[in-house]
């Protein structure tokens, strides 16, 4: 375990966040899980789950924490797709983001309650998700759709359309 103090770099240092996808089936709809943010930036802006990760801390536990503590939403099988770090994604300073994809069961998605950093937690239907998301959360979602659909994933949704 790393010793909290003082870290002083002769250079600028990156902030890494993880960031959860997760998806669900309502009838014959894909619909994915986004929260709306309490705080700047971005703030009343819709995004995926997410935030930094602690010192000590493995990406998934992180990825996990994150999304149980935005939504409510525990036990849902993560897996890494994509790391995000374009410049400027973050009006804070120079942050990469390590995106996960889940899929949430029909009672893990009666479960979601907005915590932490989100005001609100709602289920989008993948075909009309809210303009101007946070961030790059737009790229974010369209890529993990492409991915649910490459890995195979879409088939606990019992049809391949997505």
């Amino acid at each position: 375990m790393a010793k909290k103090g003082k870290y002083i770099y002769d250079w600028p240092r990156p902030m890494v966040t993880v960031d959860a996808v997760v998806f669900a089936c309502e009838g014959d709809k894909t619909e994915v899980l986004l929260i709306n943010r309490k705080h700047e930036p971005f703030r009343g802006r819709w995004a995926v789950p997410g935030g930094f990760i602690e010192i000590d801390e493995e990406l998934e536990d992180a990825v996990a924490r994150e999304l149980a503590e935005e939504t409510g939403l525990t036990g849902i099988e993560l897996e890494q797709v994509h790391t995000f770090g374009k410049c400027g994604r973050d009006p804070r300073g120079r942050q990469i983001s390590i995106a996960f994809i889940g899929v949430a069961t029909q009672e893990q998605r009666e479960t979601i309650k907005a915590g932490d950093d989100a005001a609100k937690a709602k289920w989008f239907d993948i075909k009309e998700l809210p303009e101007n998301m946070a961030f790059d959360h737009d790229e974010m979602v369209g890529l993990a759709i492409e991915k649910l659909n490459q890995t195979g994933m879409d088939s606990c949704f019992g049809r391949n359309d997505i």
